[in-house]
């Protein structure tokens, strides 16, 4: 038999088949063999009709942007932040215009825009009481009044806006001029003369000399409600925290306690505070690391803190403050780097503002600031981000959009 009469055999036999099982559901074969060289099977899709089976449509391009709304989800946690207020007006035993509250906060920062954060974040800018060496850009603001802290400090608040002023007594170093707490108190008196915002009051470093130093300070400016930055574990060892402590507690003031990027050692000192000072008259400062040195790290820290706070952890429940100048301890903020790099006078103060508004979100309540470039941004950024309500701008149409 040809291949050509085979083939004809082969159709004949398999339409006689298929006119056989025709109502058929199922066939049983006994003592059935068959040799099969390639299986092929073949399963026809809309030919003859297979009940129920719709071909998909093919997939429309869109035309248009997807209209979703958004509502973020209210959430509650079993703890908040305390609050603590800077400075004390005449009723309340000081000399200040206004006070400084901060702290507050039940949510993490900025989680919600209906539920922005109880006290609105501070700014303090810095003054120096001694000649210090400050990069270009940073001195060029301040050129005219550095020699004279409570002129720097009146410029501070009338000219930049400031919220309140940090006093730096570097001039109090034992290696550098070692001034005597009397001529620190001295200085920390004509600022509060000419200004009449809450201060911060910083020292030198060296926990001897920086506890004799608010020792004398808090006696001198006793009801003022000053904020000492700050207190250390180091002075626990140097054995000066108890009288430092004491000296804020009676005469009115507030304690800064500084530890170096690790939560434990921040509840440690705090549980050291707590013998001798309510926990309503301590902030925390967890440390600031520049932008490219570390900076996500103090974010992660600060952002630890914050939500353990929320959480419940009572020893975390303090409000904190950020020294957002460590920016310009980055070389790239002030280094001559032309022409890859911005120009410094610009670069320097966006390192600056950058290193704050990072920390802003991570929950600090109050900033150390320096450069007016850096101030003015968050002052703006501050007042956008506290709306309950923001209109966001329109984005563009990218799906009609051709290239």
């Amino acid at each position: 038999m040809t291949k050509k009469n085979q083939i004809h055999a082969d159709s004949v036999l398999g339409e006689r088949l298929l006119s056989l099982l025709s109502g058929v559901e199922q066939v049983e074969f006994e003592n059935f063999k068959m040799e099969i060289g390639d299986l092929e099977l073949f399963i026809p899709v809309g030919i003859g009709g297979v009940p129920g089976f719709v071909l998909p449509e093919e997939p429309k391009r869109p035309t248009e942007l997807f209209r979703e709304g958004f509502s973020p989800a209210v959430e509650s946690y079993p703890g908040s932040i305390r609050e603590v207020t800077l400075g004390a007006t005449k009723k309340d035993g000081g000399s200040r215009g206004s006070t400084i509250t901060i702290g507050g906060s039940t949510t993490p920062a900025f989680s919600n825009p209906a539920l922005p954060p109880k006290n609105r974040t501070a700014i303090s800018m810095d003054v120096f009481d001694m000649a210090v060496a400050l990069p270009k850009t940073l001195k060029a603001a301040v050129l005219d009044v550095m020699d004279d802290p409570a002129e720097w400090a009146r410029m501070n608040v009338n000219t930049f806006g400031a919220d309140c002023v940090t006093v730096h007594l570097m001039s109090t170093d034992p290696l550098i001029q070692d001034r005597s707490p009397q001529q620190a108190a001295n200085i920390v008196e004509e600022v509060l003369q000419a200004v009449d915002v809450p201060l911060i009051i910083g020292g030198c470093g060296d926990p001897k000399k920086d506890a004799a130093v608010f020792t004398e300070v808090a006696e001198r400016a006793a009801g003022e409600r000053l904020l000492l930055n700050s207190v250390t574990l180091d002075m626990a060892e140097a054995k000066t925290l108890e009288g430092v402590a004491k000296a804020a507690h009676d005469n009115g003031h507030l304690l800064l306690a500084f530890t170096g990027l690790e939560l434990n050692s921040a509840k440690e000192l705090n549980r050291r505070l707590y013998e001798y000072l309510p926990p309503e008259e301590i902030v925390m400062d967890l440390t600031t690391v520049a932008l490219g040195y570390g900076l996500e790290y103090s974010f992660t820290i600060h952002e630890r803190a914050r939500h353990a706070a929320l959480m419940g952890d009572t020893e975390l429940q303090h409000p904190t403050i950020s020294a957002s100048t460590n920016a310009w301890a980055a070389r790239e903020a002030w280094m001559t780097m032309e022409p890859e790099y911005s120009p410094k006078e610009i670069r320097g103060p966006i390192w600056e503002t950058v290193n704050s508004l990072t920390l802003l979100l991570a929950g600090v309540d109050i900033f150390m600031m320096m450069h007016p470039s850096a101030v003015r941004t968050m002052q703006d950024v501050r007042s956008w981000m506290m709306q309950q309500e923001i209109t966001v701008p329109q984005a563009p149409d990218w799906v009609r959009t051709r290239c």
